[in-house]
């Protein structure tokens, strides 16, 4: 079934009531007693997702779900005493955006950490340590987030693999140990005395599934990628424990705050959190309970077997605390790396270094495993991967899972990223119903090195292939894997529809672009069926769960450029205005933004 009409099944007797409404409190006198509405929006170019009608000028809300939607005239029958309006003066609102591959606490501890993402170069981001290391105590881990050696406007000399020799680095720090994640999250970059707590010395051997980078010599440099990085994180979690409880409680509480935060500011509401252990999943749903207004659909990322096995089962949780917490998947094991660091996992060798064909992060026996533990107790399962390989190796597990246990097929199993796809395997998505869960802003920001790193060739054939995916019938999802990428739709939803980079001066495929409505629909309608809430989320109709996204610009029809210069103004969870721009409820329409910056992460 091609994506274009995958809405309509699902949504057919809501389209139907949907006119019912509108139309009916057109008519005189009826209906003689119209319920008061808690939350009216008018004067609104309203895109539904809901194929029989498609738009509307207004929408009523009450008791956190959509009443009904029409014109202004029909709608203000809803408005009563106590309900509060929002005239949008012409601003466009669509069913609320769901990022739908996040990483939630992550997401928090990194807008706490040393942001080394913007740094231009290698000498920037030995500044920014630097900078750090001033203001902590002896002891104190620097920990720090974004760099992409992809996007440094010069080469570290000396170097090995285009990355730095630890000098600089360990000159700036001796007594504060330094972890500092790639912008991908498939590597690190630690000091000499990080390296020391973590017991990694020169004649450390490579861990399974991660490589330790040396140099000519055979020391250690200090860049540690996938598996190779798990001793480091590792010792920077036993400094962890050694502060007091109470401010290991307030951290932890303060990363959640603040990734909620960001995420509703950006107009997201539903976050589709990749992975956490059981105990944070426990302490997620405590919060939940207590009152969080995003919502969480939370997979569990257990490494072991075994655990799986044990406690799986009990950890399912569906529509808890109001709809807003979810727990029926097991997301974000890995079966390779990253493009940006050598380990993605291909059928052929890197065309830039001929060596090397990544890296299979996490054995194929354990994701087969774990895969069949899910299939037991009825879990999605969503792994990661990236190269044409991995992609490879996922979609033959699950087809013999599938042919095995034939029930299994029905649980919207996922590949996480599909970036490489090898062209004989593209139409198998749609032939085993596995869905495609990409990422549009990663080809943007990966875009300057993907010909250079796999070369013309295999780039066009299967480099971040959407379009093909699509026309063969797959349902393809986008987010931003935030917070390997700013969470922000906008960005995302730009890269999507025109596949432009640096600056817009560069397009990489351009033939591969989503249109406009199939962009916005894999942001909302698509994304809500792969939680399996596409009759509560992911359209506007009444009866349906009211989380709405209000933006100050058309996506559908406004200048490419100008996708741009969009901002959201209102973010809606269940009838609740979460999310306010500053000045959004003065804004007239027709108001232009600054253009966004050029994107600065890259996977």
């Amino acid at each position: 079934m091609k994506s274009s009409r995958v809405l309509i099944p699902g949504l057919l007797a809501l389209a139907v009531s949907v006119a019912v409404h509108a139309d009916s409190a057109q008519i005189k006198g009826f209906p003689p007693q119209v319920q008061a509405a808690d939350l009216v929006l008018l004067d609104a170019n309203i895109a539904t997702l809901d194929p029989l009608v498609p738009k509307a000028q207004a929408l009523a809300i009450r008791d956190k779900k959509i009443l009904a939607l029409g014109s202004d005239g029909a709608i203000r029958h809803y408005v009563g005493k106590q309900t509060k309006v929002l005239d949008l003066h012409g601003a466009f609102v669509t069913p609320g955006f769901i990022e739908d591959h996040g990483h939630l606490m992550d997401t928090g501890e990194s807008l706490m950490q040393v942001d080394v993402g913007k740094a231009a170069n290698w000498d920037e981001v030995v500044a920014v340590v630097k900078a750090a290391v001033a203001k902590a105590k002896p002891g104190e881990w620097i920990v720090g987030q974004g760099w992409q050696q992809a996007k440094w406007n010069k080469v570290p000399q000396p170097n090995v693999d285009g990355l730095p020799l630890p000098a600089a680095l360990d000159a700036v720090s001796p007594n504060n140990p330094v972890l500092l994640n790639h912008a991908s999250g498939h590597g690190i970059i630690a000091n000499a005395l990080a390296l020391k707590l973590a017991g990694i010395g020169d004649k450390t051997p490579d861990p399974a599934g991660g490589l330790i980078l040396r140099d000519a010599q055979g020391h250690a440099t200090g860049m540690l990628r996938d598996n190779a990085a798990n001793a480091v994180f590792a010792a920077y979690d036993r400094y962890l424990k050694t502060l007091p409880p109470a401010e290991q409680a307030a951290h932890r509480e303060r990363a959640l705050q603040l990734s909620v935060q960001n995420e509703i500011s950006k107009g997201i509401t539903t976050i589709v959190d990749q992975g956490e252990s059981f105990a944070m999943v426990d302490w997620l749903k405590q919060q939940a309970g207590k009152g969080l207004p995003l919502r969480l659909y939370v997979y569990i990322d257990e490494t072991s077997p075994a655990e799986l096995d044990q406690h799986l089962a009990e950890h399912r949780t569906i529509g808890y605390a109001d709809d807003h917490f979810t727990v029926r998947g097991i997301g974000e094991d890995v079966s390779d790396g990253a493009l940006g660091t050598h380990s993605a996992w291909f059928l052929e060798p890197y065309s830039d270094a001929p060596t090397l064909t990544g890296l299979n992060v996490t054995k194929m026996s354990d994701l087969n495993q774990i895969a069949r533990i899910a299939a037991r107790d009825g879990f999605q399962v969503a792994i990661h991967a990236i190269g044409d390989r991995a992609n490879r190796e996922l979609l033959d597990m699950y087809q013999q899972i599938f042919t095995e246990d034939p029930a299994a097929r029905a649980l919207r199993w996922r590949i996480e990223h599909a970036q490489h796809l090898a062209p004989s395997d593209i139409p198998r998505f749609a032939e085993l119903g596995v869905i495609a869960s990409m990422q549009s802003i990663h080809m943007c920001s990966d875009a300057p090195m993907v010909v250079s790193r796999i070369g013309e060739k295999r780039a066009e054939e299967g480099a971040y292939v959407w379009k093909k995916l699509i026309d063969s019938g797959a349902i393809v999802l986008d987010g931003t894997d935030t917070p390997v990428e700013d969470t922000n739709p906008i960005p995302n939803f730009y890269c999507g529809v025109t596949r432009a980079y640096d600056h817009g001066r560069k397009t990489l495929f351009p033939g591969q672009a989503k249109t406009r409505l199939q962009e916005l629909q894999s942001y909302t309608w698509n994304n809500a069926y792969a939680i399996y809430q596409e009759n509560q989320l992911g359209s506007l109709s009444p009866g349906k769960l009211a989380d709405i996204t209000v933006f100050s610009g058309d996506l559908l029809t406004v200048p490419a450029a100008d996708i741009l210069r969009t901002r959201v103004l209102y973010t809606i969870i269940g009838g609740k205005v979460v999310y306010q721009r500053p000045g959004a409820d003065k804004w007239q329409g027709g108001q232009s933004f600054e253009a966004m910056p050029e994107f600065d992460h890259a996977e």
